[in-house]
């Protein structure tokens, strides 16, 4: 009789706890906007909460579901091509954004289902070639299938390509890459993304403010003000230093122990996309320091059962499987959290759980099912 498996409570618990008080915080952050502009202070957290069904059944198909199910080029390849095809599909769909795909009132953004694609692809590919993969057979397949994935997410999506890169870059590590290629990979990885920024004046100029609010870097180097007037031509309220000013307000105003549940007053207009990328803000001042360290722990045990799964689980895809999946989820919420808090340029970026987005929700909960599997069969 086969062993029956123990769920992983703590990991598990985490990923509900983050669930559960996501929808919490999108109708606290968004129920008063929603209600003037779509006549009912429910319509994100009934959106939301739809696409938590769907995904939540994801999840726990794929956490009853074997992940050496998944080691094959079937699904590896599969879930690669099918993501390049939707990612090409976007570009010309949605002209002006390239983000989603619509279907009458439902939609879909490819650049978050890249996440789970890629993991697998890693997973499978690193697992095959685990001892060359210092060799050429094994990099350039890999770099031109990475490389293809990040540029095409990076047209619409910078920070979610920044995600992909950083999660390719701990598998490749833990895979034992050397020093050399290590530092190669990185070159290319730094000039893609100030490449991406250059090409984006909005992108370049949220970096620069950052950098250099008053200009005053930019006046020495470019006295005659050509590089400033590349830089404004794309400004408008939503790209300026605005929000993340908005954001560092509500998360001081916030203190120990918050206003209370719906008793901020950022999300009243003053703080824009405060049920989206800035809802982290939205725990703050209402959670206070005490709320925002409890997200924050939340995550940090997804990082500790991840990475206990993959020490312990005795094959290499089982292995790369959680690495790849625990990078994906914990540092983009690390990302989220230091654009809050203003410790990096704004990106817009959800953080993985608790922001307003069906896509997201999907693509976590679907890479959450595969770590569950795994950190399962680790016992």
């Amino acid at each position: 009789m086969p062993q029956r498996l123990t769920t992983d409570r703590y990991l598990f618990g985490a990923i509900l706890a983050l669930v559960f008080f996501g929808l919490l915080m999108i109708y606290s952050a968004s129920s008063v906007t929603a209600d003037l502009k779509y006549q009912s202070p429910y319509y994100f957290v009934v959106r939301q909460f739809a696409w938590m069904l769907g995904s939540v059944a994801v999840m726990m198909a794929l956490k009853r579901t074997h992940y050496r199910r998944l080691q094959t080029p079937a699904v590896a390849f599969t879930a690669v091509g099918v993501t390049l095809m939707l990612l090409v599909t976007v570009y010309f769909a949605d002209g002006r954004l390239h983000r989603w795909i619509r279907l009458g009132s439902f939609s879909l953004q490819p650049s978050e289902l890249a996440k789970p694609a890629l993991v697998l692809f890693l997973a499978f590919f690193v697992s095959m070639r685990a001892r060359a993969i210092n060799d050429r057979y094994t990099l350039l397949p890999a770099g031109i299938t990475v490389g293809l994935v990040t540029t095409l997410v990076a047209i619409p999506d910078l920070g979610t390509a920044i995600v992909l890169v950083a999660t390719a870059a701990v598998v490749f590590f833990v895979a034992g890459l050397n020093r050399r290629h290590i530092t190669e990979a990185l070159i290319v990885a730094v000039l893609g993304i100030l490449l991406a920024v250059v090409l984006k004046p909005y992108r370049l100029a949220r970096a620069v403010q950052y950098i250099d609010p008053d200009y005053q870097i930019v006046d020495m180097i470019d006295p005659a003000g050509h590089l400033k007037a590349y830089l404004q031509k794309s400004l408008t309220t939503k790209d300026t230093r605005y929000q993340a000013e908005q954001s560092r307000i509500a998360v001081g105003t916030g203190g120990i122990f918050g206003l209370g549940l719906m008793e901020g007053k950022q999300k009243l207009f003053y703080l824009p996309e405060a049920h989206n990328d800035f809802i982290y803000a939205v725990v703050g001042e209402e959670w206070g320091f005490a709320g925002s360290a409890g997200v924050l722990a939340a995550f940090l045990v997804i990082l500790w059962r991840g990475l206990r799964a993959a020490v312990r689980i005795p094959d290499d895809f089982g292995r790369y499987l959680a690495l790849g999946v625990t990078a994906t989820i914990v540092f983009q919420a690390f990302l989220n959290m230091s654009v809050v808090l203003d410790m990096v340029p704004t990106k817009g970026i959800p953080l993985p759980m608790i922001s307003s987005g069906g896509s997201s929700l999907l693509s976590t909960l679907l890479l959450s099912g595969m770590l569950l599997n795994v950190s399962e069969n680790a016992g």
